[in-house]
């Protein structure tokens, strides 16, 4: 190819700029018309307005026929005639025509090749072009670098993302003294890509020192660059500031909000605009679609769609991706399935857009039936598809395709991509394949924060905290700095091994240096103190959670009130539930459930039935809660009333709600009632009883006598008997003076438990009560040799943080004395109270 002439310069970097000659001042705007040949009439000015008027009309071809003519009638052709034609290919991107005039001007000799209008005009065609090679080869040959040049090479450095040589390029053109408002924003594109706020508001004040501040293309380029370096008040102060702001200007000031969570302010920018009457492009539209999705405003973002349509536009890959998104995060999911049939030209982003929303909302299947199409059309998975088929494998342990999807990353060199391999990890972790997760994370040679991160969370999620604190320490040793998600999965770690100290010191230590816990740091210390039976700290680190500012989500608010729960906290659950209804996190239904569970635990069930009755849309869990509050409360008639109602509302009832009704039964001594539930598990429910719901109904029988029944449930039912359905039999026994049965169940009991002292309490009764006074010593006697005492019933009740336990006849209480002084001087009221006159 004749553009092959041109010396190379292989590699170009900025040494290029360096070695540039200064400005000899050529009178580089001057019409060149005068002959450049020796022989041939002179071409007029009527032929060159000829070329002119067809390169701006897009006639390329035209053009080049034209000048063929002129060349066999011997006409000689003058630079202005070549840049023309190299200008006109610019505007229609015709690069292969642009290569044969090239090889035209090298045909006609030096002083046309070598021209600097020439060579700068073709500078910029294969700049524009994007043929980098060949545009740096000509920068480098150019004796003279003029501002036309520098301004090729430096926009041509910005859409290769080579952002440092664009800017290095920039200061050079200074030094040389090239002032010019139309390369400005291509270095302020660089200083946003770059995120380099400071160069950026060097070259600012540059701007407003030169005078440029007035020219909107300039004063866009700053709006956008503020935009991308996170100041979006600076980016606003300039749009504010300019005088004439064209669709650009605003682009920039929505995408800038919309880039830096402000997405509220970016749907009121695009009123703004439209009350303006500015027009709307793609990116506008698209820009205003993101922010109403990430709001999830259904109603902004069908006014966007509707614009879109009465604007005309097409929906192709760019804004139809923009429209699906909006749809798939607002959960219509036919209307985005619609819009995703109508896009003209689908790329990778457009099917990921729907790919990744089937993924996030769990419809699975969709989503592989999706990838399964997307393969028939020839279209290659990219890094974004393959992370989210390999976190749906991690969401459904399946172990089989997501190895499927490894083996698609390896063959397609994709192994290497960051989120992949983090991705990848997960992946088999959540798998329980801790040594393939190590063997990902070992083979991926350049590891980000994200990747160690990734390793840290398998191991905590499993447990495993010892490697995951190695991991921690090594990470550091290699260079790379722990941050919140690192002391977030150790912490997890730890209380997921029952090492609560340990996530102490881990939470105390990112304290000290400074790395502020975050949601998940406080709720993951709430809910796994509450799990390791530390109600009391949980409660204490949920108050910190609150002075530090952090608003707790429903996760940290349930965790809170099953600590309360569990230690009968009547107090601070009420606390709670006075933030709820003012933070208007009511109708959560998994809040309304530990609400009524909190309450009816605590022993206020008229507290719980107030929060039951509030509501509306009731599911079985907060039903389940209520049921079991009856059942606690040895209210059966309500719990069946209750019960029985969940078939007239539609719902129902599940293996909980079973164990709640029998325990309700078995607390009432409703035998009936008992034994046709049972039943209906399974008849009318389809419901296969368990354990719990065999045990409930095996000790309602035995309390109520009927020895004969629960034994013949015993042996029918199909589950081996435990220690709680044989006790409760056992103790049946006592009462009915059934020794040879008691004697039955105590070998099978001691079996089971044979460290458990109260099982020989229980067959001492036994024979006690049938009068086997002989047998009873003898039991007495094996539990002395086996060194076993019976352990006395307490009452407790917690202070603070310290558990107060009573025990008959203990006297070791450190306020003994107080206490018992207090004891007589209740029992001397409660005497007064009863012998003293009534007055009527």
């Amino acid at each position: 190819m004749a553009y092959l002439s041109v010396t190379p310069t292989p590699n170009p970097q900025f040494s290029q700029f360096k070695s540039a000659k200064p400005r000899k001042s050529p009178q580089f705007a001057q019409t060149h018309f005068a002959s450049l040949h020796e022989n041939g009439p002179i071409v007029q000015k009527s032929n060159l307005d000829q070329f002119s008027s067809l390169c701006k009309n897009g006639q390329v071809r035209e053009a080049v026929g034209l000048l063929t003519a002129m060349e066999s009638e011997n006409l000689r052709i003058g630079p202005q005639i070549y840049g023309e034609l190299l200008q006109g290919c610019v505007c229609e991107r015709a690069f292969f025509t642009g290569q044969q005039i090239h090889a035209r001007i090298l045909k006609s000799g030096e002083s046309i090749a070598r021209n600097e209008f020439v060579e700068t005009k073709l500078l910029i065609f294969y700049a524009k072009c994007n043929a980098h090679e060949v545009a740096f080869r000509l920068f480098s040959r150019l004796e003279v670098h003029n501002v036309f040049s520098w301004a090729a090479i430096i926009g041509l450095h910005c859409r290769m993302g080579n952002h440092e040589e664009a800017l290095l390029g920039f200061c050079e053109m200074q030094n040389n003294g090239f002032p010019d408002n139309f390369v400005v924003p291509n270095a302020l594109k660089a200083c946003g890509a770059l995120k380099l706020i400071g160069f950026g508001r060097g070259v600012h004040g540059y701007v407003v020192k030169m005078g440029f501040d007035g020219c909107v293309f300039v004063g866009s380029s700053l709006v956008d660059m503020y935009g991308k370096c996170d100041e979006v008040e600076d980016a606003r102060k300039v749009f504010d500031e300019m005088l004439d702001r064209n669709t650009v200007a605003w682009n920039s000031m929505i995408v800038g909000y919309v880039q830096n969570g402000l997405n509220k302010e970016a749907i009121e920018m695009f009123y703004d605009m439209r009350v303006e009457g500015v027009e709307q492009t793609r990116v506008t539209l698209s820009s205003f679609l993101t922010a109403a999705a990430n709001l999830g405003a259904l109603e902004e973002g069908l006014q966007g769609h509707a614009i879109a349509v009465l604007c005309g536009f097409e929906v192709d890959n760019f804004l139809g991706s923009s429209i699906l998104n909006f749809y798939v995060k607002v959960g219509l999911y036919e209307e985005a399935e619609l819009v995703f049939r109508s896009v003209s030209k689908k790329d990778v982003v457009t099917w990921n857009v729907l790919i990744c929303g089937y993924v996030r909302n769990g419809k699975f299947q969709k989503a592989l039936d999706l990838c399964q199409l997307m393969r028939a059309e020839n279209m290659r998975f990219d890094s974004v598809t393959l992370t989210s088929i390999l976190s749906m494998c991690a969401d459904t342990s399946n172990m089989k395709l997501g190895k499927e999807g490894h083996c698609y990353c390896i063959r397609n060199n994709l192994e290497s991509d960051l989120a992949v391999a983090s991705s990848t990890i997960n992946m088999y972790a959540k798998c329980n394949r801790i040594n393939s997760a190590i063997q990902v994370f070992k083979s991926t040679t350049k590891r980000d924060l994200v990747l160690w991160n990734s390793l840290l969370a398998a191991y905590a999620e499993l447990g495993l905290s010892g490697e995951a604190l190695k991991l921690f320490y090594k990470m550091q040793l290699d260079g790379v700095p722990p941050n919140v998600i690192s002391y977030n999965s150790l912490i997890l770690g730890f209380l997921r091994n029952g090492q609560v100290d340990e996530a102490k010191d881990m939470f105390s230590q990112m304290q000290s240096l400074s790395i502020l816990p975050n949601l998940i740091t406080w709720t993951t210390l709430i809910s796994g103190l509450t799990q390791n039976g530390f109600g009391y700290d949980a409660i204490i680190i949920f108050r910190q959670m609150q002075e530090a500012g952090v608003q707790p989500n429903s996760v940290g608010l349930i965790s809170a009130l099953s600590a309360c729960t569990a230690l009968a906290l009547l107090h601070y659950g009420r606390t709670i539930h006075g933030y709820i209804t003012r933070r208007s996190l009511f109708p959560s239904i998994p809040m309304a459930t530990s609400l009524v569970d909190m309450y009816a635990k605590c022993g206020c069930l008229y507290q719980a039935k107030n929060v039951f009755d509030t509501v509306v849309n009731k599911e079985l869990p907060v039903y389940n809660a209520m049921i079991s509050g009856y059942a606690s409360h040895g209210q059966a008639v309500q719990a069946l009333s209750l019960f029985k109602h969940l078939e007239d509302v539609g719902i129902e009832p599940d293996n909980i709600t079973f164990t709640c009704i029998l325990s309700a039964c078995n607390h009432a001594g409703l035998v009936s009632e008992g034994l046709e539930l049972l039943n209906d598990m399974a008849s009318k429910h389809n419901i296969k009883p368990g354990m719990e719901h065999y045990g409930c109904v095996l000790s309602l029988l035995s309390k109520s006598g009927n020895l004969d029944k629960a034994y013949e449930l015993l042996e029918t039912m199909p589950y081996e008997p435990d220690a709680y359905m044989l006790g409760s039999l056992l103790a049946s026994c006592k009462e009915k003076h059934e020794a040879e049965l008691g004697e039955y169940l105590s070998e099978h009991l001691l079996q089971l438990e044979p460290g458990n002292s109260g099982n020989y309490i229980a067959l001492s009764n036994v024979y006690a009560t049938a009068g086997m006074w002989d047998v009873v010593t003898k039991v007495r006697n094996v539990m002395k040799e086996k060194g076993l005492h019976k352990n006395p019933g307490c009452s407790w009740i917690q202070i603070g943080q310290e558990l107060n336990l009573f025990v008959s006849g203990d006297g070791s209480h450190p306020k003994n004395k107080d206490i018992y002084a207090t004891l007589a001087l209740l029992g001397m009221e409660m005497h007064f109270t009863e012998h003293a006159p009534m007055i009527y």
